[in-house]
């Protein structure tokens, strides 16, 4: 297990919409008035679920359909 703060750099449109959906997923984050998002990653699938969360947002759509491809060519073992 392992503990960081990871202070991401979100386009101020789209800050705010991250920032909620982390909070639906019960990930600590919080938006300080220096204009930065802070997001608190404790485990694997937090870290997993805010790189998620953040590429729905920032990623161009090619970069979702080659990201969402290498899903589908792997296999669960």
């Amino acid at each position: 297990m392992f503990s960081n703060e990871q202070i991401l750099d979100i386009p101020l449109s789209d800050r705010w919409q991250v920032y909620h959906r982390l909070q639906d997923l019960m990930i600590t984050c919080s938006c300080p008035a220096d204009g930065s998002l802070r997001v608190q990653v404790n485990t694997l699938q937090e870290a997993m679920l805010v790189h998620s969360t953040v590429m729905q947002f920032i990623a161009s759509r090619c970069e979702l359909l080659a990201w969402l491809e290498v899903c589908w060519s792997q296999t669960i073992e």
